[in-house]
């Protein structure tokens, strides 16, 4: 299997510390070892809406760094979600310098159970399969272990580094987004490490995310005996889905999706209500500003039927910069010098990093470990590249200044 890989080697286009051979560099250990204790956090079941659950693993986290020093805060959580953690570490120059800021998240779409059924924590060759193991316990754990393994080593970094362990980005982050934009303002650069993607590719954009939610309220009546008199609330929704799903232009990089749909009581009942969510992905933040404005413009009543729209823009656009390729120049050696290819790529789907990424701030995603499944009973992370993308992870953490 592979050996124990050590981060930090000099490779590629990056501003260098003075270098002093006997300096000491953060030893990551074997895929072998972190399997076996990202293992603990994959069986500890996190679904975003069990805040208990959340900060159970959030407990251990805290636990880890504080044994090795690590000056740890704790956010407690609200409006049923978990807590954020937040870790500090010493850095050059004292109190004041910008740090590198590394963000993961705790909670998973899976329901608590899922372990028990359809799907075990098991190893299958190179695959590890469990719920959240690739979106993103394994991207998380990778941070939480570079962080404490520099605290523990004692390894001199370039920049002080601020590790958030947040609770809720599956449902959008409505809790850390302010503590991660809090930690990221002023920061040297943020890195993300959300699963990889196709090939091991790590992300350098992203679309911007709208959610919507559309309530219909019509006119119940018999279905028979007094059709006229009712106003079918689901008959107007399905002219909006069409209206919403028109907007989706692919050259533009617009897509739209209408999911879930509900409404009506009964077969011989005229719907008194009908109602659906809306997904808007966009690229760039004027476009995000229409289409949220035209999707919001849908609100109105005519005809006895008042259409009420909610939401807009979650997350905005994540544009690539000359200052995020160049951070991705930077990883893209070191990963170069631990033994692998670090291929880019834009995705549709958006991240914590799409904050940070909006503030200006260099941000790299997608740092995560390679695999496949989030989301679907498949998921799983090819464990053996556990060891290489933490070593790539934790040498940025160490290098950029």
């Amino acid at each position: 299997m592979d050996k124990p890989a050590r981060p930090c080697q000099n490779a590629g286009r990056f501003t260098k510390l003075p270098r002093d051979d006997a300096m000491p560099r953060t030893e990551i250990g074997s895929s072998e070892r972190l399997l076996e204790e990202l293992r603990g956090w994959v069986e500890t079941e996190t679904p975003t809406t069990d805040a208990l659950a959340v900060n159970r693993l959030a407990d251990r986290a805290e636990a880890g760094l504080r044994a090795v020093g690590g000056a740890v805060t704790r956010i407690p959580g609200r409006d049923g979600f978990g807590d954020t953690l937040v870790c500090r570490t010493p850095g050059p120059g004292g109190d004041g310098v910008a740090p590198v800021v590394v963000a993961g998240h705790l909670d998973t779409v899976w329901d608590h159970g899922t372990l028990d059924g359809a799907m075990p924590f098991r190893i299958d060759g190179a695959k590890a399969h469990g719920p959240g193991i690739y979106d993103m316990k394994a991207g998380s754990f990778m941070a939480f272990h570079s962080v404490r393994e520099i605290l523990r080593q004692k390894v001199a970094t370039r920049s002080p580094i601020v590790l958030l362990l947040t609770p809720d980005e599956e449902v959008g982050s409505p809790t850390s987004r302010g503590p991660i934009e809090e930690a990221a303002r002023g920061a040297r650069a943020v890195l993300i490490p959300e699963p990889a993607g196709a090939g091991g590719a790590c992300v350098t954009a992203r679309k911007g995310v709208g959610r919507f939610e559309i309530a219909v309220d019509g006119v119940s009546a018999h279905a028979g005996g007094n059709w006229s008199e009712g106003r079918s609330a689901i008959v107007a929704l399905s002219r909006l889905v069409l209206r919403i799903h028109a907007m989706t232009d692919l050259a533009a990089g617009i897509t739209t999706n209408v999911a879930p749909v509900w409404g009506g009581t009964r077969p011989n009942v005229i719907a008194p209500e009908a109602g659906c969510e809306v997904d808007l992905r966009v690229p760039t933040i004027a476009l995000g500003e229409r289409l949220e404005a035209e999707i919001l413009a849908l609100a109105g009543t005519e005809d006895g039927v008042r259409v009420t729209v909610t939401g807009g823009m979650n997350r905005p656009p994540f544009a690539e910069t000359p200052a995020i390729r160049a951070l991705y120049e930077q990883a893209r050696a070191l990963a170069a010098a631990h033994g692998y290819d670090l291929p880019v790529q834009h995705r549709g789907g958006g991240s914590d990093g799409n904050f940070t990424a909006a503030l200006g701030v260099p941000t790299l995603d997608g740092l995560g470990c390679t695999g496949a499944g989030a989301h679907a009973p498949h998921e799983h992370i090819l464990w053996p590249d556990l060891a290489p993308r933490c070593a790539t992870l934790c040498a940025l953490l160490e290098e950029i200044g």
